[in-house]
C-alpha cells in the first residue's frame, strides 16, 4: 500500500473472540482470568472500531453450544456479562453506541434477559456505532428459527412457497436491518466460522490472526483493516471490486 494512502474501511466488522482459555493456560492462570482479560479486549475493540469509522461491530460473545462447558465456567461468563453491561452501558451510551443483541432469548436466565433488553432500549437512539452482541447465538439455530417463521406463514396462507426469496429469509434473521459483515476476524489462529453468521458471511472477507483474544489491541484491529484494504472482492463475479467500492 502506498504511503499516506487512506485505507477503505469496512462498514461491518464481525469478530470471533477466541483464545481466552489458552491465553490463561499458557500463563498458568485459571480460565476465568482469561475471560476477565477478554472483557478488557472487548473494550479496546469497541474503541478501535469507533475510531476507525466502522459502523457495525458484531462480537461473538457466547454461543448456543457454550452451555456445554463446565457449570462453573458458564457461571463466571454470565457474571462477566452482567458486570460488563452494568459498568459499561453508561459509557457506551455516552459515546453514542447503539447495542443490539442477537441469538435465542427464550432460554435465557430471568436476570440476564432484562439486562440485555435494558441495554438495547437505553441505546436505541444512538447512531455512531452499532455494537451487536451475539449471545446464546448459533447460526444454524438462527436460520432454523427463521425457517420456522416462514413455514408458519405458509401454513397460515399468508405466504406461498414460491414467494420465499433470499431477501425474505434475510428479513427473518436476528440481524434483520443490519448489513452483512464485510470483514470477519478470528483470533487465536483457528480458521473456521464455528457456526457464526453462516448466512450473512456469504461474501465476507476473512482475516485469521494468531493473537489470543486477551491480547487484542487497537494495533491488532488496525492490522486486520490493513489486510482487508488490499483485498479484491468479487461477490461471485469475474471482475474484482476494490474494497473501497465494495465496502
Amino acid at each position: 500500500m502506498v504511503s499516506g494512502e487512506v485505507s477503505p474501511v469496512p462498514q461491518h466488522v464481525a469478530i470471533i473472540m477466541d483464545g481466552n482459555g489458552r491465553w490463561a493456560k499458557e500463563r498458568g492462570l485459571p480460565r476465568t482470568m482469561g475471560h476477565t482479560k477478554g472483557v478488557e479486549a472487548v473494550r479496546r475493540a469497541v474503541r478501535a472500531a469507533g475510531d476507525a469509522g466502522v459502523r457495525y461491530l458484531t462480537l461473538f460473545a457466547f454461543s448456543s453450544e457454550n452451555w456445554s462447558r463446565p457449570e462453573e465456567e458458564v457461571s463466571d461468563l454470565m457474571g462477566l456479562l452482567r458486570r460488563f453491561i452494568r459498568r459499561d452501558l453508561a459509557e457506551l451510551h455516552k459515546s453514542n453506541v447503539r447495542i443490539r443483541v442477537i441469538g435465542d432469548r427464550t432460554s435465557l436466565k430471568s436476570d440476564i434477559l432484562p439486562l440485555l433488553l435494558e441495554a438495547e432500549e437505553t441505546t436505541k437512539g444512538n447512531s455512531a456505532l452499532t455494537l451487536i452482541i451475539a449471545f446464546n447465538y448459533g447460526a444454524r439455530d438462527e436460520i432454523t428459527r427463521a425457517m420456522q417463521q416462514l413455514a408458519q406463514e405458509v401454513a397460515s396462507g399468508r405466504l406461498t412457497p414460491d414467494q420465499i426469496t433470499a431477501d425474505l429469509v434475510t428479513a427473518k434473521l436476528d440481524t434483520a436491518g443490519i448489513p452483512d459483515p464485510d470483514l470477519i476476524i478470528r483470533t487465536s489462529g483457528e480458521e473456521r466460522l464455528s457456526n457464526f453468521l453462516l448466512w450473512q458471511a456469504a461474501y465476507a472477507e476473512f482475516v485469521f490472526l494468531p493473537d489470543y483474544w486477551p491480547d487484542f489491541t487497537s494495533e491488532t484491529f488496525a492490522e486486520a483493516l490493513r489486510i482487508f484494504a488490499v483485498r479484491e472482492r468479487r461477490f461471485g463475479g469475474i471482475t474484482a471490486v476494490p474494497t473501497a467500492v465494495a465496502g
